[in-house]
């Protein structure tokens, strides 16, 4: 691992540069990630792909990231997050100035699924770096009483690159084409790489010290042998499934179902990035004074389940003609915002409580762990969702989002184990 060279090298208050470095980080990636799916008709345009073919090449990001999170995670405890990120962001900008060389259709040529596919795969297994090493940075450098800020803080930088890249891309690739989106894309990679590079350092002794604390399961030798970490990172991956539906599909529901334009869905998506990173700073900052994070997952699991069923609901009384008056597109809209919102408003809770179960030193593998699962959920929503639209249409698809989501909360808030209620009960009884 590679150490500071001074406990004397940073001030006391540079544990938030190196907050703003992770965010840059996270914004890169995100803006990556989450923004090339707002593209998604132009793409479907574009590259002639039918919804399978859109799904696909859209979920191969995230297979890519999630084949990849958990060798990060590890590379990253092994020589800190420093080496990580600049590796991880360096060759994700290499890949996107390849995908604008090579990869962008044109009047003489419209490149195979096989480019387009195998490009977007690279840049999820190279953008898999960034997740673990940026988590585990904010771990060693804050203390218990501000991680929950600190790390939802971090988390805002989704829902922001994915504002970004819903208000940016679509038109940078309307009006420019795809080799303008990729190397915007490579641009911002290469500036998240500088601000690691200036501001990233493993902390000094006495602090990596203080903050490195073992894992908080008596007896665990790791989070890989853990059965309660791992049962976070699924009910993570699952809580993640209709986050995804929204950001992969949402577009196209607003256009074909929806009947909305193109200003009308730019404005419904960066009003849910927008929103999402008010309620994860506003959640990390509450759960952090209240001590209360489990009660506010089972909340936000809940409230998502009632309005993706909502959703659902709302587009069978629809019918299939799709949303043919005004005030019924209206209510799609701000039903779709407001289930987007709630089921991206607990990542940073999520992930300080998993994060605080590993114990820091370890951050880096139990936070692979959880993007693993996530990732997969990726891959799998967007693949999933045409073939659910082919069998019974939007209603299924919001219903088994509200699924998902209902699955997710007993896995993120799990009951005690049977021998920590044996011994609550054990210790009443003696007191009684």
């Amino acid at each position: 691992m590679i150490h500071s060279n001074s406990p004397l090298s940073y001030s006391p208050h540079h544990r938030w540069k190196v907050l703003a470095a992770g965010v840059a980080a996270n914004v890169a990636f995100s803006v990556a990630i989450n923004g090339i799916p707002m593209t998604a008709v132009l793409m479907r345009t574009g590259y002639q792909l039918d919804n399978a073919a859109l799904g696909l090449v859209l979920g191969l990001m995230g297979l890519g990231i999630a084949m990849s999170e958990l060798p990060w995670g590890l590379l990253t405890d092994r020589w800190g997050d420093r080496p990580v990120l600049l590796m991880g962001l360096g060759s994700m900008a290499v890949a996107l100035v390849a995908m604008a060389l090579w990869a962008v259709p044109g009047a003489a040529r419209i490149p195979g699924m096989g480019w387009l596919g195998g490009g977007l795969l690279l840049v999820g297994l190279l953008g898999g770096s960034v997740n673990g090493a940026s988590g585990r940075a904010l771990m060693t450098w804050f203390d218990a009483g501000e991680r929950g800020l600190a790390m939802s803080i971090r988390q805002t930088a989704v829902p922001l690159g994915g504002g970004i890249g819903a208000l940016v891309l679509p038109f940078v690739t309307l009006h420019f084409g795809f080799a303008a989106l990729y190397g915007l894309l490579a641009l911002l990679c290469a500036l998240g790489a500088a601000a690691c590079w200036a501001w990233v350092h493993e902390p000094p002794v006495a602090r990596r010290a203080s903050t490195a604390e073992m894992p908080s399961v008596p007896g665990a030798s790791g989070p890989l042998h853990d059965a309660r970490v791992w049962r976070i990172a699924a009910g993570i991956g699952l809580l993640c499934a209709p986050q995804f539906a929204v950001l992969s599909f949402g577009t196209v529901f607003l256009h074909d179902f929806g009947r909305a334009g193109l200003a009308a869905i730019t404005a419904t998506m960066v009003f849910v990035q927008v929103g999402a990173m008010v309620m994860r700073v506003w959640s990390g900052r509450w759960t952090d004074r209240r001590r209360n994070r489990p009660a506010y997952l089972r909340a936000c699991s809940a409230l998502s389940v009632l309005l993706f069923a909502g959703l659902a609901a709302l587009v069978l009384a629809a019918g299939t003609h799709g949303a043919d008056s005004v005030a019924l597109r209206i209510a799609l809209v701000a039903l779709l915002a407001a289930s987007g919102v709630c089921v991206s408003a607990w990542h940073g809770v999520a992930y300080t409580e998993l994060a605080t179960l590993a114990g820091a030193a370890r951050a880096g593998t139990a936070l692979g762990m959880a993007n693993t699962s996530v990732f997969l959920v990726c891959f799998l929503t967007p693949f999933s969702i045409p073939h659910l639209l082919a069998l019974q249409g939007w209603p299924l698809v919001w219903l088994v989002a509200s699924a998902c989501a209902l699955m997710a909360m007993p896995l993120l808030v799990p009951r005690p184990a049977a021998a920590d209620q044996k011994a609550a009960k054990t210790a009443l009884s003696r007191s009684t």
